[in-house]
């Protein structure tokens, strides 16, 4: 397998990758271990920093991604959301609890579809302190998939995680899981879960496109008391992006047959638990890197995104003082950094 020749690095440890090429890893604050490249090239003439997926805002589970390198020549950088202004992150928070608070009043299931890795995590620390300052009323939290195992590994490594979260894992305290978190392990007896109200599911797939949060939508479409709310992206052609988009009649397939669901249950989505940065960060990110770099090049994202993200710095009186060169490539375009 892959792991098999995967040799792991540590944050600000530098490796020769090759006999003229240095690399150092940095916090990227996107997901747990994610990693901003800092490349030096011979004799270090020329410094590369690419970011990779990246966030530049402190979340409850990362700190936010490293701007301070050795040297900076040039600055690649994604572009994701360079053209969506997400919900500050307070606000995102606010309005989960006001959802969850509606629905536990009206006895109903709140289903939150997330991604294993880190959204889990995020959302269970939200709902944990929620509870334990009394702006949710307490109430079971099934959490099933491979958030399970994924935040058994968010535990081992808890100098990947904000100080807040690492502090309470190394005083042995578990700030994933408290007496109101079911983990469901094994075969789930999901229609019993359902009737265990008011409630909060955590399912995998984030996406409803597969995994335990389809059944569970299915037991609850048509309940107006009970809510699913999306805290992630819906891409173009999945369920949840046909549910995001209004559909009310949608079809899924369970245990290989074909279900034609009425969707009566509320639909909510909140954007601003994403581990991306959105495009106040991403401009942050490229006026706060030190030292300032001479070229910036924007990749990975639409290009309508990578398009705006491109005006605003290219636009920018205080980035026009330090980048001679902005660049959107092309797939299969050829860069020489130097002659840029």
């Amino acid at each position: 397998t892959a792991l098999v020749h995967t040799i792991t690095v540590s944050y600000d440890e530098v490796t020769d990758v090759a006999p003229d090429i240095k690399l150092t890893m940095y916090n990227a604050g996107h997901i747990l271990g994610s990693a901003i490249a800092h490349l030096h090239i011979g004799p270090g003439l020329y410094n590369i920093v690419y970011t990779g997926d990246f966030k530049y805002a402190d979340t409850r589970l990362l700190s936010k991604s490293h701007t301070v390198f050795p040297r900076v020549e040039a600055l690649i950088m994604e572009g994701t959301y360079g053209a969506t202004l997400q919900e500050e992150r307070q606000k995102a928070e606010q309005r989960l609890i006001e959802i969850t608070s509606r629905v536990a009043e009206k006895k109903g299931v709140v289903l939150i579809p997330v991604f294993s890795v880190g959204r889990g995590q995020e959302i269970l620390l939200v709902l944990n302190e929620a509870m334990r300052e009394k702006k949710i009323p307490e109430m079971p939290v099934y959490v099933e998939g491979l958030i399970n195992e994924v935040t058994a590994v968010h535990l081992q490594y808890p100098e990947y995680l904000s100080k807040r979260v690492r502090d309470l894992i190394l005083e042995g305290e578990n700030p994933f899981v408290t007496e109101n978190v079911k983990l469901i392990e094994g075969e789930a007896p999901r229609p019993d879960i359902v009737e265990d109200r008011p409630c909060v599911i955590l399912a995998t797939n984030g996406m409803l496109n597969g995994g335990p949060a389809v059944d569970y939508f299915r037991l609850i479409a048509n309940d107006p008391r009970s809510a699913l709310v999306f805290v992630g992206y819906q891409a173009e052609g999945t369920l949840g992006r046909r549910i995001k988009d209004g559909a009310r009649e949608v079809p899924v397939v369970i245990e290989g047959k074909v279900e034609v669901l009425n969707v009566q249950l509320e639909v909510q989505s909140i954007d601003g638990f994403s581990g991306h940065s959105d495009q106040r960060e991403l401009v942050s990110y490229a006026k706060s890197i030190t030292p300032r770099p001479k070229k910036i090049i924007i990749n990975h994202g639409e290009p309508s995104a990578l398009q705006a993200l491109y005006m605003l710095l290219k636009t920018s009186k205080e980035i026009r003082q330090f980048a001679s060169a902005i660049y959107v490539p092309s797939n299969l375009d050829s860069l020489n950094l130097t002659a840029l």
